[in-house]
């Protein structure tokens, strides 16, 4: 079921309307290095293919899996003897060429800068991970979205029927036709394996119908795009933390069990939970970080699959908590005027006094213990002179730190007094 022409490919239109960029390097209209990034299944082998049936272009593809430097240059050698003698350009396709070594994509960049070959290199991983800056800057990237539902389900319905898929063998269930939709999760190749392999099930029983059953003994679990080095796994550990922030609790959830399906650290999800314990909950749930470092206890002490019930805990206690950055925003405040030359001296009263020759300084003279006071609070000059009456903490009204919001006004005015 490859596509034979780019009027057969799934998808992609955003590529391959006419004038765009592949469209015309695929029908010999432009000489362009480009990389094609995008997930599995998605036409980036296919649009290889197709560029290889392109008239006056010798077509070369080498896996990053099993090529060094000295198959690619070669290949560069080779290219340059056709163009100079024949006159006629090289097409060098790289697959998985995020699985080549720096010294490896470096040894491409004369070649490409000087259009010795047309790459056309494609990666699952985003290149501006994996791909090496001076190569990115000489090519065009182009990036190849999953498919859509309905393409896919056109996919399927079309290879039941073409004499290159079922020949019309078997009909499908619309059950089944939406079961095979989801579990390809945009994948053209992983839908059509699906149901070759549900299609094959039904070789023994002598029936000719794809059901649901069918399906489901035919495959067992839908794969989980998800590259713990690769940009998947930044959007959605970024996902992750906006849906819990975004107070979100059902998407928290959704991203949560994606990373634990996909085999994520545990330890790098309660990690996450910690941090995010404080930077946007904060005190408008005190409880909240006391949560989220217990899941980060029982993950070391109970491991998974069970500590996935307390990574779940802590996720929906900090989705579902009053959000508040007060904390966060106050630190960042401070460290900011510090890192500006914000660091007046020490107010002599508050400095250490117990050593010899401290007091001759005036170390420590004049401090005044708040526990002597009726209510434990007293007025005295704490900060450096430069930032008396500078406020960094502005509690909220979220949650329980409205008892904040609603007390720091007096307990500021008792200790700052007439200089507030």
């Amino acid at each position: 079921m490859r596509p034979r022409s780019l009027d057969e490919v799934v998808g992609q239109t955003h590529l391959l309307r006419m004038g765009a960029p592949l469209r015309r390097l695929v029908e010999g209209g432009t000489a362009t290095s480009v990389v094609l990034y995008g997930p599995p299944g998605t036409g980036k082998t296919t649009i290889a293919g197709l560029l290889a049936a392109v008239e006056s272009r010798h077509f070369v593809a080498l896996s990053a899996l099993s090529s060094g430097v000295k198959e690619l240059r070669e290949v560069i050698e080779d290219a340059r003897r056709r163009r100079d003698r024949h006159d006629e350009q090289t097409i060098l396709f790289i697959d998985e060429v995020h699985r080549f070594s720096k010294t490896q994509q470096d040894a491409l960049l004369g070649a490409v800068e000087n259009r010795i070959v047309l790459l056309v290199a494609a990666t699952t991983e985003n290149p501006s991970f994996s791909v090496v800056a001076p190569l990115l800057s000489r090519s065009l990237v182009l990036q190849l979205q999953s498919l859509t539902e309905d393409e896919v389900r056109g996919l399927l319905h079309k290879a039941v029927a073409d004499p290159r898929g079922l020949d019309g063998s078997v009909s499908i269930s619309t059950e089944a036709m939406d079961a095979l939709v989801r579990l390809a999760g945009g994948d053209a190749r992983r839908a059509l394996t699906a149901l070759e392999a549900s299609a094959d099930g039904l070789a023994d029983t002598g029936r000719s119908v794809i059901d649901l059953p069918a399906v489901e003994r035919a495959i067992t679990e839908a794969a989980v795009r998800y590259d713990r080095q690769g940009d998947q796994h930044h959007d959605v550990i970024s996902a992750f933390i906006k849906s819990i922030r975004g107070s979100d609790v059902d998407a928290a959830l959704h991203y949560l069990a994606r990373m634990i399906v996909a085999g994520e650290d545990p330890r790098f999800i309660a990690r996450r939970l910690m941090v995010h314990a404080s930077e946007d909950v904060g005190l408008a749930d005190p409880t909240a970080l006391l949560a989220a470092v217990a899941a980060a206890h029982t993950v070391d002490m109970v491991g998974m699959q069970e500590a996935r019930l307390a990574l779940a805990q802590a996720t929906v206690h900090l989705a579902t908590a009053p959000k508040s950055n007060a904390v966060i925003g106050g630190m960042d405040e401070a460290i900011s005027d510090v890192r500006a030359g914000a660091v007046g001296a020490v107010p002599a009263h508050l400095r250490y006094g117990r050593y010899a020759g401290a007091r001759e300084l005036g170390n420590a003279i004049g401090y005044r213990y708040p526990h002597a006071a009726p209510d434990g609070v007293l007025e005295q000059q704490y900060p450096p002179d430069d930032l008396v009456g500078k406020d960094y903490y502005r509690p909220t009204r979220h949650g329980a730190e409205r008892v904040l919001h609603d007390h720091l006004p007096g307990l500021r005015s008792t200790i700052r007094g007439a200089k507030s």
